[in-house]
């Protein structure tokens, strides 16, 4: 099954098990690259996940026996986050390589290791109802929204995938920047805007480090028996 336009995002957040096999997680990964995802790898700080897989590319079917594939290599699944890329209803009439940067992108970006994503949503509050806003109106507060992203253009890269009628916010954001605290600027900076000031309700947040993923087993305390 593949979307007519773009492609599936999966982001898997995983604990480590006692069976937990780092030979076959890395076979699952590799298999799955060999078939046309594009598989990062992410080193998690904090207590909600030891690391996190983002898997993305056309076929759902083969995301989803990726899934399967490293539970069976003993990874427990503690959260997940299904999105497709998309072209905002705001940026129809970007130049086509913008357009195929957003809905094919090419990841992980050179250079750039530290990694958050969190979910989010538009508000429908009684004085604050993003749906019902003038479609222009709109627009001018995603330009506005937009031109505060663009002056981290270079230190942080922003993909923002559509996850409505499909998970439990309306898009995933994914950061990848070339330190920890580009991810905290432009958050903060961006929060400020009023798209965001009023309208924007954040899901949870996970921060880490991206790496070859036998890098992230090794980080995460699962290497390989001698």
């Amino acid at each position: 099954m593949e979307p007519s336009v773009g492609w599936g995002v999966l982001h898997l957040f995983c604990r480590l098990t006692p069976l937990a096999d780092p030979a076959e997680i890395v076979a699952a990964t590799k298999a799955a690259e060999a078939d046309g995802l594009q598989v990062i790898a992410v080193a998690v700080l904090g207590h909600k996940a030891d690391l996190a897989i983002m898997a993305l590319g056309p076929d759902l079917w083969r995301l989803r026996r990726l899934q399967a594939d490293l539970q069976l290599a003993g990874l427990d699944i503690a959260d997940s986050y299904v999105s497709l890329t998309e072209i905002s209803e705001y940026a129809q009439g970007v130049p086509d390589a913008m357009r195929q940067a957003r809905l094919y992108p090419q990841l992980p970006p050179e250079g750039k290791h530290a990694w958050c994503f969190y979910p989010m949503s538009k508000r429908r509050e009684a004085t604050n109802n993003w749906f019902t806003l003038p479609y222009d109106d709109r627009k001018e507060l995603m330009y506005e929204h937009g031109a505060s992203g663009r002056t981290f253009a270079g230190r942080v890269l922003q993909v923002v995938t559509g996850s409505t009628g499909i998970d439990d916010f309306e898009w995933g954001v994914t950061l990848f920047a070339q330190r920890p605290d580009d991810l905290k600027e432009v958050v903060y900076t961006m929060r400020f805007d009023r798209a965001s000031a009023l309208y924007a309700d954040f899901g949870p947040f996970y921060a880490g480090m991206v790496a070859p993923i036998e890098d992230v087993l090794a980080q995460v305390g699962l290497v390989p028996d001698a």
